[in-house]
């Protein structure tokens, strides 16, 4: 089983923790009380669905002896207009740059990822419709 602790800080600042006791500070825009001293608490779903897919897709590229220069997730979600403002959209662009990177390897990767192994993307599927796609960059013109 799985457990994590958020403590309350001050204001609207929380800071959690889980099992690998790595702290995470969470805070609310000033708008709302907060002071912008960390994370929103939905901006970490979406980079907790990064996190996933892509020590997935690295994994799996790696295995199939694909060399790469860099590598990124451009991930861009839409909310519901209404409480609980639920992730509704989700477009993730798989970023990889290097030389002579085969094309069929990376959709294998990332196919792969989201049937079978990505258990944050399968939890947002439940609520928001999910779409990716990936570019494939020369060397030259990785970010």
């Amino acid at each position: 089983m799985k457990e994590a602790r958020v403590i309350w800080t001050e204001g609207m600042q929380f800071v959690g923790a889980a099992d690998s006791n790595h702290a995470i500070v969470m805070d609310a825009a000033p708008e709302v009380g907060g002071a912008n001293s960390g994370a929103r608490p939905g901006e970490l779903l979406l980079i907790g669905l990064g996190g996933c897919t892509g020590i997935n897709v690295v994994s799996f590229l790696n295995k199939m002896r694909v060399k790469f220069d860099s590598f990124h997730i451009k991930i861009r979600a839409e909310s519901a207009t209404e409480h609980p403002r639920v992730y509704t959209q989700i477009d993730l662009t798989y970023v990889i740059s290097g030389k002579d990177i085969p094309p069929e390897k990376v959709e294998r990767a990332i196919e792969l990822s989201w049937s079978k192994y990505c258990s944050v993307g399968a939890m947002l599927e439940k609520t928001a419709k999910i779409s990716y796609h990936y570019e494939i960059k020369k060397p030259e013109e990785q970010l």
